[in-house]
Order: C-alpha cells, then sequence, then structure tokens
C-alpha cells in the first residue's frame, strides 16, 4: 500500500475483502490476492490506530490547579 489511504477507507476494504473471501466466489489466486491485501490493510490499520494513541493526552488539573497532560488509559 503505497499510496495514503484513510483509516475508515482502509477498515471499509477490509471489510469488502472479508465478504468477498466468505462468499466463496473466489477462485483460489484472486483469493491469496485479496488476502494478501487484506494483510496489508490490516497493518496500515494498525499503525494508524497506534499513532492515534500516541497522540491521546488527557488534559487533567494538579492539586495546585496547574493544567498539565498526562497518557490517556
Amino acid at each position: 500500500m503505497k499510496k495514503e489511504i484513510k483509516f475508515e477507507d482502509a477498515l471499509n476494504k477490509l471489510e469488502s475483502i472479508v465478504e468477498k473471501l466468505e462468499s466463496g466466489k473466489v477462485d483460489l489466486d484472486e483469493s491469496i490476492k485479496v488476502f494478501e491485501e487484506g494483510n496489508e490493510l490490516i497493518k496500515l490499520c494498525l499503525g494508524k490506530l497506534n499513532q492515534a494513541e500516541q497522540k491521546i493526552k488527557k488534559v487533567s488539573q494538579d492539586s495546585t490547579g496547574d493544567i498539565k497532560l498526562e497518557e490517556f488509559e
């Protein structure tokens, strides 16, 4: 997957691939091709989720009233 793809688009494509594979109407070569594409999309989605998780911070107030950022749990 060289072209930048949005998370939602990748997820929709993954759902389409799952439906195609579950239909049983795809020959072996095509199944392998879409399976490999699905694996690449999974890696892309996981990477985007990890990036988003690292960016999420929780804003809180400490005992002195100062605002601070901490990791979101």
